[in-house]
């Protein structure tokens, strides 16, 4: 059982796995305060951190303005705190097309941070998250799919269990992100709530598409 939703110090977590919770989920609270995962690691373990990453991919001129609300994003974020040093403009990895490029939001998708979802994602497992659940911003709630491309990149890029998350709408969308994907998990909520497909029925599908899974 993992619980998130406004974890920004270690007594939240504390109370959390006190109750009965076996991990913590972080999302903002890291972002803003990344020392805040190597600290619920060394009190709590790895494996009671998980790291929720909110992605959205980056769209250029022709398609979006998503590049002048990052460097606006950074810029006040570089002010809060302060600091009056030059704000260069966003850079991502080398080497990165710029197709799959993704900005880490937060505050429910609506605030770019000027991060990118896939240097985030190999930082946030250096400082000990023990999971990265990632959520597809662009898909969630679409379902029409996970954005496998978005998680065989950061899933090939760390060496921790991943999670998926976002547009699942039927069976086979599992089985294309664990099989295209690389997804170590992956996650759905209205397709289970609204009664459209069962969890077993879901299981037994991987099964048979070559997928291990306990049923």
């Amino acid at each position: 059982l993992t619980v998130g939703g406004g974890v920004r110090a270690l007594e939240d977590a504390r109370r959390l796995l006190s109750a009965g919770s076996d991990k913590v989920a972080v999302n903002t609270g890291a972002v803003e305060n990344p020392e805040l995962i190597s600290d619920l690691a060394a009190h709590f373990g790895s494996q009671a951190v998980v790291v929720a990453i909110d992605a959205r991919r980056v769209r250029g001129p022709e398609t979006g303005n998503w590049k002048l609300e990052i460097r606006n994003s950074k810029l006040e974020n570089r002010k809060s705190a302060k600091d009056e040093g030059p704000v260069s403009n966003f850079q991502f990895p080398s080497g990165v097309p710029e197709s799959a490029r993704w900005t880490v939001v937060t505050y429910g998708g609506t605030k770019p941070t000027g991060l990118d979802a896939l240097e985030w994602a190999r930082r946030v497992e250096g400082l000990g998250a023990g999971e990265i659940l990632l959520t597809s911003m662009d898909a969630d709630g679409t379902q029409t799919g996970f954005d496998c491309e978005l998680t065989a990149t950061i899933a090939r890029a760390v060496h921790i269990p991943v999670i998926a998350s976002g547009g699942a709408g039927g069976p086979e969308h599992f089985a294309e992100v664990f099989l295209k994907g690389s997804a170590d998990a992956a996650l759905a909520a209205s397709i289970f709530h609204f009664e459209t497909y069962t969890i077993r029925s879901l299981k037994e599908y991987l099964r048979a598409q070559g997928v291990a899974v306990r049923i």
